[in-house]
């Protein structure tokens, strides 16, 4: 299928089949409303305690916005059914709209996406606010605070109040299974971890990607030695139950709606019982940065950044000793304590990742669509502000660390070309003037510089071969 598609050079050309005819043939299916049914039939899967929406639901005021895409339809049907009927819809980004007017990120991850849910929230005194994202796969949400404005929460916050939630009320129901185990990813935080093992309750850490978490699923259902309980990324996704095996808005729009009627009940709402959770576990913050190397020179300056920390890890980070690198792509765990190493039994990929005494973890990987390179940090302490200022200070170092191995780099190709140019002309007007010495010096330079050239063409081209091969993998 894949060479099919390569060898195709015209799309126009490209002979179309009539749709009536596939559609009697089999080879067309429209989903219907049969599938719909079938879905929101599962859903109700979903839903832990209903009666929390009979009691609670119609005191608990949201705001709920698809952000112009599909998730309007099957989303309101979803919360109808679960018993939250108690929301307003952002009339502008109700209906979709691939044009996506008025917002610059249709994104739960960005802040930007949820300004005008924001000014509805103010205006309808509105408890939280929830999107989903334009193929509602991914949720985002905020709360309101005190004095009127909203607090963003992140995907590992979402993702931990939800674990907490769904394990405490198996607990309280007495049938949380002796093999429970929820499943992440790697770069994603381990306050869920702490939450997780606080019940005994496994944690499975995959590759990004959550066809891995997918692929764990089917492996528990195969054998039989695990029972899923939840699934998350950081980057706002998430799967309650597995009749889906991707990422699910829809499933965590009811939950959360359950969630926060949960805390409501308390008389409290989602952020403090993250509060709650953070006096408990202590206080986990999180960043992720991006480095963007576009152009000709970008895979070449990904390959070589990973090359230097694969071969010069960080030793100190904040004042902490390195103690474990994890190197997805050998599969292997190295603890520097006991200068041991053993496998990682997971399918290879180009991250690393580093922690610190401190139970700090860096872990750096290139971007699988984008000229990127991603570094996420997540460390934790006793207060939020102890926690802040030791993100803050692990970022500094950590940029410091990558500034400083840039400055090693070899000099840019275009300086180097606009170098060779300057030592022939100085090679050309020594030898009008007859001044062997200033002739041979300005050639050896230049044969030098074309050497360095030639060696970071020959590495341009090596990276994008593996950049092409990786691709073709994913």
């Amino acid at each position: 299928m894949t060479s099919y598609v390569r060898a195709i050079k015209d799309l126009f050309a490209i002979e179309l089949a009539d749709e009536a005819q596939l559609q009697a043939q089999g080879l067309e299916v429209v989903i219907g409303e049969d599938v719909d049914q079938a879905y929101l039939e599962n859903l109700k899967t979903v839903t832990v305690n209903a009666d929390l929406a009979k009691e609670y639901g119609q005191d608990l005021k949201f705001v709920f916005t698809p952000l112009n895409g599909t998730g309007r339809m099957i989303g309101e049907r979803a919360l109808k059914q679960a018993g939250f009927t108690n929301y307003e819809l952002v009339a502008e980004e109700a209906m979709p709209n691939g044009d996506f007017p008025g917002l610059d990120h249709p994104n739960p991850e960005f802040p930007e996406a949820f300004v005008r849910a924001q000014a509805l929230g103010k205006q309808v005194d509105a408890d939280l606010l929830i999107a989903t994202d334009p193929d509602a796969d991914r949720l985002g949400c905020a709360v309101r605070q005190a004095d009127g404005e909203y607090q963003l929460l992140t995907g590992n916050q979402i993702g931990t109040v939800l674990l907490n939630y769904i394990l405490e009320a198996h607990r309280q129901a007495d049938d949380l299974p002796a093999n429970a185990t929820a499943v992440k990813s790697i770069v994603s935080t381990n306050f869920a971890t702490k939450v997780a093992q606080s019940y005994g309750v496994g944690m499975v850490n995959v590759l990004t990607g959550f066809k891995w978490i997918a692929d764990q699923i089917h492996q528990y259902e195969t054998k039989h030695n695990h029972t899923f309980m939840f699934g998350f990324e950081e980057s706002f996704g998430y799967l309650v139950k597995p009749f889906v095996r991707d990422k699910d808005a829809i499933q965590v729009l009811v939950l959360l709606a359950e969630v926060a009627a949960y805390y409501r009940s308390r008389d409290m709402n989602l952020y403090d019982g993250l509060q709650e959770l953070f006096a408990k576990y202590g206080y986990f913050a999180n960043k992720t940065l991006e480095e963007v190397h576009a152009g000709l020179e970008g895979p070449a300056k990904i390959q070589a950044i990973m090359t230097k920390f694969r071969e010069a890890a960080p030793t100190t980070l904040n004042g902490h000793q390195l103690v474990a690198v994890e190197d997805f792509q050998a599969g292997t765990h190295h603890d520097l304590t006991t200068d041991t190493t053993t496998d990682l039994n997971m399918p290879n990929s180009n991250v690393l990742r580093f922690t610190f005494d401190d139970e700090t973890w860096v872990a750096v990987r290139p971007s699988g669509t984008e000229p990127k390179v991603k570094y996420y940090l997540e460390v934790s302490a006793d207060t939020k502000e102890a926690a802040d200022q030791k993100l803050a200070a692990y970022i500094a170092d950590l940029q410091a660390y990558t500034k400083v191995k840039a400055m090693k780099k070899l000099i840019s190709p275009t300086v180097m070309v606009a170098l060779s140019n300057l030592c022939m002309l100085s090679a050309g007007m020594c030898l009008m003037a007859r001044q062997v010495w200033g002739l041979a010096i300005s050639l050896v330079v230049y044969i030098a510089l074309s050497t360095i050239h030639f060696a970071w063409i020959t590495r341009v081209q090596a990276a994008l071969k593996e950049a092409k091969s990786n691709a073709s993998q994913r």
